[in-house]
């Protein structure tokens, strides 16, 4: 019993020294590698959007419905502009993954196939399923890119908390 705790002790400290000396270099968890946080903040946020009412509609002079003004209020929360490309979910995930996007939305499920190829938020809303079911609506931002993903979560959480 005293074995396990001198390892358990040991370990918290091990972990405390390493956590200590990445902020000493000025290292951030969560980080964005390609620093899509700190360029969107204060810029442009490149969203795409392929439709799926009510979530998502196009045709007018900017997008609208739920997501696209879920969207406007994290991209004004962050002191940014949004500038829309509109296309199918396939054609926006490759923007997405060669950085031309920062973020892709459209009624997008929870049990989307793009998993390996975008990061996924946390589901932020239930949506019905053409077959009836109900499904999480999640977002999609570059892989890789926490910062951004956990600032967009915040503030999905936020949002969909004073809604429901």
């Amino acid at each position: 019993m005293v074995k396990r705790w001198g390892r358990a002790l040991a370990s918290g400290a091990a972990a405390s020294l390493v956590v200590g000396a990445l902020a000493g270099c000025g290292i951030t968890i969560p980080a964005d590698p390609d620093g899509t946080l700190e360029r969107v903040s204060g810029g442009v946020l490149e969203a795409g959007v392929t439709p799926n009412p009510p979530h998502a509609e196009t045709g007018g002079t900017h997008p609208t419905g739920t997501e696209p003004a879920l969207v406007t209020s994290f991209a004004e929360s962050i002191g940014a502009r949004v500038e829309w490309t509109e296309g199918s979910e396939e054609q926006l995930v490759g923007l997405l993954e060669a950085g031309e996007l920062d973020l892709v939305i459209g009624g997008i499920s929870d049990a989307t196939p793009w998993v390996d190829r975008a990061a996924v938020t946390r589901s932020y809303a239930q949506a019905v399923q053409p077959d009836g079911s109900t499904a999480g609506l999640v977002m999609l931002a570059p892989l890789g890119e926490n910062a951004f993903l956990t600032a967009l979560e915040r503030h999905l959480d936020a949002e969909t908390a004073v809604a429901q």
